[in-house]
């Protein structure tokens, strides 16, 4: 049986409760323990008279976003931000109307779905990928459904234009499509480039596989600029150690980051469509063998120590970088630092020597600092220990 609209937003506003209590409570017990705001202040502003008697935990979505939006300025503004603020009102709105069984359109669900993934992503929530995968597949039928309508529509076209001008080229033979597109398996929700879910090997071949991200990507100038860059500089010949990448949103920054990712993939030059090209441009003869480490800070929680297969548990940044870099040997050199959420200092030098040349791909830094507190309460280390590291 096909799922409504209306399921979708239930799933998203299950995933949302469940996501959000954790930071919820987190949030407002900081708070309480320095004497901001007193629990009995933060129990008033659910509506249900039940819930005092109920762990935040146990909150539903409603009241969680009520405590969220009432308490904002005592609690939340200077853990998230006025687009988060946004989010809040507006999901607020989306589960009134789905309280209420009001019918919701697929852009309707789309929207309150792009924006519960949107609020847990902000707070390092794990159930935003959920979310993200029923907005995925919510996508994909919308967009079956219009490439169905445009063949029926093209049909029509091209019988009318049978009796029309015969000089006129159809633009197809002008401008030929790509074969996923020519045969109707463009899915447009699938093109959206993730660092972090490439790193784990998850997505898309078009983004996961080395081959096929070159095959589909234009080398621009600024683009085999920033390839030869790092081919020179992890060659031990010239280059910037350091590249910030500065454009508006939806520049290409994740996709630049990518395309250094698969460079160093391991995978043979000949492979990658473009980067024998690149090569070319530089006095460097063959890709160097690097270790690479990738982190996406609205991926990574300040609150919740991440346990790695090897049995690790990671808490700050440079934990992550060491264990990705080195694995639990690596870590090891750092472990103090990583407990007492203290930059590592002379330690990290020491860790870039060892497992070196390295790349590393570090995205989205501004959403994790944001999250942080100006005391150490929180096993990611405080907002000025960033600035240290």
């Amino acid at each position: 049986m096909a799922t409504t609209n209306h399921e979708r937003v239930n799933k998203a506003m299950e995933l949302l409760r469940s996501g959000l209590a954790p930071f919820v409570r987190r949030e407002v017990m900081t708070k309480a323990e320095v004497g901001v705001v007193r629990m009995e202040t933060i129990r008033r502003f659910a509506d249900d008279p039940q819930l005092a008697d109920k762990p935040i935990d146990d909150w539903d979505a409603a009241a969680l976003l009520k405590l969220m939006w009432d308490t904002w300025n005592d609690v939340f503004r200077d853990t998230l931000g006025f687009t988060e603020r946004s989010l809040v009102s507006e999901l607020r709105a989306w589960r009134n109307k789905w309280a209420h069984q009001e019918r919701f359109s697929s852009d309707d669900a789309d929207r309150a779905l792009d924006s519960a993934e949107r609020l847990l992503t902000a707070v390092s929530a794990a159930e935003a990928n959920e979310v993200a995968k029923i907005k995925r597949e919510l996508r994909r039928l919308v967009l079956d459904e219009q490439v169905r309508g445009e063949k029926r529509r093209a049909a029509s076209t091209l019988v009318a234009a049978a009796s029309g001008n015969a000089a006129l080229k159809p633009w197809r033979e002008v401008a030929t499509p790509h074969r996923d597109v020519a045969n109707g398996r463009y899915q447009q929700a699938e093109f959206a480039a993730d660092l972090w879910q490439v790193h784990l090997g998850e997505g898309a071949d078009e983004y996961r596989h080395p081959t096929e991200f070159f095959r589909r990507t234009f080398l621009t100038e600024s683009l085999q600029g920033l390839l030869a860059n790092g081919l020179r500089r992890l060659a031990g010949q010239r280059g910037d150690p350091v590249v910030q990448l500065q454009t508006n949103f939806g520049g290409g920054k994740t996709h630049s980051m990518l395309a250094l990712y698969h460079l160093f993939s391991g995978a043979p030059p000949g492979e990658l469509p473009g980067v024998e090209d690149v090569l070319a441009q530089t006095d460097v003869e063959a890709v160097a063998a690097v270790n690479r480490a990738v982190l996406v800070g609205n991926k990574i929680s300040p609150g919740n120590p991440a346990t790695k297969p090897d049995g690790t548990t990671v808490r700050t940044l440079w934990g992550e970088l060491a264990w990705q870099l080195g694995g639990t040997a690596a870590f090891e050199r750092i472990r103090a630092d990583d407990e007492n959420a203290t930059n590592p200092g002379d330690a990290l030098r020491e860790l870039l020597q060892t497992h070196g040349p390295c790349l590393i791909l570090i995205d989205e830094w501004v959403s994790y600092a944001r999250q942080l507190h100006d005391g150490s309460d929180l096993p990611g280390g405080s907002f000025e220990t960033q600035f240290t590291f």
